[in-house]
Formats: C-alpha cells, structure tokens, sequence
C-alpha cells in the first residue's frame, strides 16, 4: 500500500477538503501514476453534489488526469517508468460483454458496467455470478489526488507535442465531442452545429474543424460572441429567432453541450433529413420532443457517452496534429471549492485545471 492525498467530500452538502488515504501497490498490468494535472469537469459537481442520486461517499473526483508512470507491475509493457500519461474517465470494464470485444469499453453490459476512475463501480448493486462485486471494491478515488493506480490498458499516451494541463481536460471533454462525431460520420464539408459553449462546446467546435467541417455555435451569452469569432465560427444567439428560423433544415449534425435539461426542439429543426442531434452534456430526462418534425424528415435525436479507450487515445493525437487544445485556467487544489461555483455560474473560460503539486501544501501541514 502506498500512502496519497487528495481531496474529496464527505456528504452532497460538503465542501471538498484534504484526506489522506492509501491505494494499492501496482498489481500485474497496472502501472502507478503520480498525478500532476487533473482537469474539472462539469460532472464532478454533479457527483459531489449527488445530482444523480449515484454518488458514493466520500468522493473524490477527477477523471481528466495526466501524469508520469512512478511504477510499473509485473507484465507491464505499453507503459515505462517516466512516460508521461493520462486515464480518463475509466480504469476497467468486464473485457467479456459484445461492447468491451468491439473495444467500446464506454457502454460495457458487465455485472457493474465499466469501473468508473471515481464513484465506481457504476452499476455497484449487481454482482457478478458468484455473488460478489466484479471489481472487488464499492468505490474509486480519482485523480484530485496525489497518485492513482490503473490497468496499462485503460492508460493513455500524451503526445509530446502536447502540454500535460492542455492534455488533460482532452481525456473527457475532448472524447466526449469527438465520439459523437466520427461515430455519426462528420467529414470535411459537412455543416455541424453545436449547442452550447462552455467547456465541452469549446473543444467540439475546434475538433469539427479540425475535421474539416463548417462550424455554427449556438449561445445564450452575448459575451461569448468575441471567443467564438476568434475561433473562425460562425456563431448564433439562441435569442435571434430571425437567424434561429432561417437555418431549417440546414445542419449535416449538431452536437448539444449544454450541461442541464433543456428544449432540443429548436435545434431538431435545423437538422437536414436523415440527420443527428446528439445529446451529450446532460443526461437527466430533456423537455418534451416534437416528434413530429422527426417523423416528417426522418430526423433523429440520440445520445453519446464519453468515448472509448481508442477514441481517447485517437482524439489526444488529432489534438497534437492540428495544434488545438481546450483555452484553461491552471489552479491550486486549494481553490477548488471557489472554483466549481465559478463552474456553476458559467464563469470559467473554458475549462479549469488542477495544478496537482499544490497539493504538497496539504501534505506538509498534515
């Protein structure tokens, strides 16, 4: 066992504080990571908060970790000590079911699902036949930590070209945009939309673009105008219902970022026939659907999660190709508190990133 870190809260009305803990030496194929950045998602308040009635106290977030390999264990051969690498949102899967064989590790029907970096495993009330949890542990602690250890096989490479806190927010963000689209097949020249411009809205529009496509972002926040012509897109005011009623029927895909529950209707009218809306930054129940604008243009409305091991790895290396990453903020652990609020509120521009060796702070005063 090897003592770490890292900061977790103790119940959904808690602040994140320190606490020490212990994880695991490296078991075969497991390599251990010192964590050196880890990104903040918008999902990691929903879990602290317990907004999905799932969490599991105490817990500790962070699923956007990048990091360098401190040890490695017996059979170890995809990663050395001193690689610079990063874990996403998964540390392990069943490896058994039809998705995990098609290396779609992300949607997993295994007794537990796939085990979730933190408050995993993510289905803990099934068990596998013998009557016991398949990962033999009721929760993870993530990467707002010290160290974190994971199977080399659910571990990615950085690109060199790459800055480790830029990486990082790449390991959920970028994924979770980059799935959708090469999933639903967005090529050069294609007209994409996307709905929403905090974090994950930042990274999908420079990844369509990297992809070749032409680019409309869809905001309710006028002060965003400036930031999404510096990216070369053209951009919208959801409150120009002008614009809005002139772009029917219009879009090859549109991608919604938007964190809550919101209407699609407008947005499914704007698709092309034979054409995708995917949903991907909420995953509570949405308004009412109008399905009649689907059936009359054999429009559909679909879901995306996060994106599997080679997508990661995939997106990560289109990233370092084209020069794009997320625009951060790099902070102390120790601002983590005030720093979701900013969240909350749609403050940060875009993404905020945890300078993890902040964390010594806490280590000496404890």
């Amino acid at each position: 066992m090897t003592k770490a870190i890292g900061y977790a809260a103790q119940h959904s009305y808690s602040r994140l504080k320190p606490i020490s803990f212990e994880r695991d030496d490296p078991k075969a194929n497991e390599v251990e990571i010192e964590v050196l950045f880890c990104g903040v998602c918008h999902s990691d308040i929903h879990q602290v908060k317990n907004e999905w009635s799932n969490t599991v106290y105490p817990c500790m977030p962070g699923h956007e970790i990048v990091g360098r390999v401190t040890r490695a264990g017996t059979g170890v051969s995809r990663h050395a000590v001193g690689d610079l690498v990063g874990v996403g949102c998964m540390i392990d899967s069943c490896r058994e079911c039809e998705p995990c064989h098609a290396h779609e590790e992300n949607y997993c029907e295994g007794p537990n699902s796939w085990l979730a970096t933190y408050n995993g495993p993510m289905v803990p009330a099934k068990m596998s036949p013998d009557g016991s949890n398949m990962y033999g542990r009721d929760n993870t602690y993530g990467g707002y930590s010290s160290s974190v250890v994971v199977p080399e096989d659910f571990v990615l490479k950085i690109p060199a070209s790459l800055k480790p806190e830029v990486a990082a927010p790449i390991l959920c963000a970028g994924v979770t945009t980059y799935s959708p689209m090469t999933h639903w097949g967005v090529k050069a020249g294609d007209k994409v939309g996307i709905v929403g411009f905090g974090g994950l809205g930042d990274m999908a529009a420079k990844i369509a673009k990297a992809m070749g496509a032409e680019v409309t972002l869809f905001t309710t926040t006028a002060e965003k105008l400036d930031e999404a012509q510096r990216l070369g897109v053209t951009v919208v005011l959801q409150s120009d219902k002008k614009t809005m009623t002139s772009l029917a029927n219009s879009f090859d895909f549109m991608l919604s970022t938007i964190p809550e529950k919101h209407d699609v209707n407008p947005f499914v009218q704007m698709l092309k026939r034979d054409c995708t809306l995917a949903v991907v930054g909420a995953i509570e129940p949405l308004a009412s659907e109008n399905n009649q604008e689907r059936v009359m243009h054999r429009k559909s409305v679909a879901g995306s999660l996060i994106g599997s091991i080679a997508e990661t790895q995939a997106v990560l290396d289109l990233c370092a190709e084209h020069g794009i990453g997320p625009d951060i903020q790099v902070i102390p652990i120790q601002e983590i508190n005030k720093a979701y609020k900013h969240v909350e509120k749609g403050e940060v521009r875009f993404r905020y990133v945890i300078d993890m060796a902040s964390l010594k702070q806490d280590e000496e005063a404890a």
